[in-house]
């Protein structure tokens, strides 16, 4: 049986966690300002309508008495590292798949621990009384299902979907509820007369994989009640990215690439401490009028080098014809090599060790602001940064 554990309205919960003043009172994460989004809300907000990835503006409008707080993003870390800890003394089988929630396995610890639905009530039991905040708890004998299973009953829930049900559960299940199926695909399955995960039997294999490609195989097996993906124990890092919403619209590339800067420093920095390479650079816009365009290049070798990370998003910013105003600038790295680096090299040293000067300067100036602070060197593009 797979449990999928998932912290109920995680930031806002912590924020209330933190201050007993504002608990039970209706708390929107991500910020004062109106050009930022919510990153989460409590469920007392969530009666008025905000949900993550809400305008702050509009999540204001809906609810002009929530208290709007700035993430604190060390703080949900440092939380998050705790649940994990609690999921560990249950099983070492888990997979961490966000800052709050995780897939555990917990195949051979009935003897020790009891039935899959007695472990999940003392998971959460135990989340509750050393923790202090509330989780929703699924199982299930499939991976997918138990996903689904966690979501069903929030917050503090618990569903217990047993081997003998997968069947009927699977017959009514609504695809929409599958990961993977966004509103596009939701609607060409709809044309097929596919609503539900047990109409998908209607159709053979083929016939869905001829309609939706790869995923149309995985549809068929799901609709089977097999799901070949397991609890994987370690997630190798496959992109790192960083972005902010700008205080004010901005159509100057000028201006736009001191925003670049900073955050090609940022990702590179987070690939340096990773000890990993990026080959690809990714350049993020949302406009004003919300319309988001990205645009990816590929660079010669791969780097953890924030120069050449800035250098190649400067050129996708160029390439780019800016006809409206930009309010969230971000950039991203990906197709990471799988070799981890080692990245303690001398910055005066003779030798090349495959190592250009440029990753040697930001070793360097790493090492730098690990010991006297972050700012305790700057580059001078980011002089008087807003």
């Amino acid at each position: 049986m797979i449990i999928h554990v998932d912290m109920d309205a995680f930031f806002a919960s912590v924020e209330q966690l933190d201050n007993p003043n504002i608990f039970g009172k209706p708390v929107i994460v991500g910020g004062t300002s109106n050009r930022g989004v919510v990153a989460a809300s409590s469920y007392e907000a969530r009666k008025f309508g905000v949900y993550s990835a809400m305008p702050i503006f509009q999540a204001r409008q809906k609810c002009p008495q929530g208290i709007f707080i700035s993430p604190r993003g060390y703080r949900y870390k440092e939380v998050s590292i705790q649940v994990m800890s609690v999921l560990l003394s249950f099983t070492p089988v888990i997979q961490q798949v966000s800052i709050d929630e995780a897939f555990m396995d917990v195949a051979g610890c009935e003897a020790m621990f009891g039935t899959p639905h007695e472990i999940g009530m003392k998971i959460k039991q135990k989340i509750k009384d050393e923790i202090h905040l509330t989780c929703s708890v699924g199982i299930a004998p499939l991976k997918f299902l138990a996903k689904i299973a966690s979501d069903m009953d929030k917050p503090d829930g618990l569903t217990y979907i047993a081997p003998d049900e997968v069947a009927a559960f699977i017959k009514t299940l609504p695809v929409k509820k599958i990961s993977g199926v966004g509103k596009q695909t939701a609607g060409n399955l709809g044309k097929m007369g596919i609503v539900t995960l047990g109409d998908v039997s209607r159709y053979a294999r083929e016939k869905l994989v001829a309609r939706l490609g790869k995923y149309g195989n995985r549809l068929y097996e799901l609709a089977s009640g097999i799901d070949r993906s397991e609890v994987n124990i370690q997630q190798p890092v496959k992109s790192i990215s960083t972005e902010e919403t700008l205080a004010a619209d901005i159509a100057d590339k000028a201006r736009l690439k001191k925003y670049l800067l900073k955050h090609s420093e940022d990702v590179g920095r987070q690939l340096r401490k990773k000890g990993r390479k990026a080959r690809t650079v990714t350049l993020k816009i949302k406009h004003s009028d919300f319309k988001q365009a990205t645009r990816q290049t590929k660079m010669p070798c791969y780097t953890f080098s924030s120069e050449k990370i800035y250098q190649a998003a400067v050129d996708l910013l160029e390439a780019y014809p800016l006809r409206k105003p930009v309010r969230l600038i971000g950039v991203g790295a990906s197709d990471l090599d799988d070799k981890k680096q080692a990245v303690q090299m001398d910055l005066f040293s003779g030798t090349d060790d495959g190592v250009e000067k440029w990753e040697k300067l930001d070793t360097a100036v790493d090492a730098i602001a690990e010991k006297f602070g972050k700012g305790a060197i700057t580059k001078a593009g980011l002089t008087g940064y807003e």
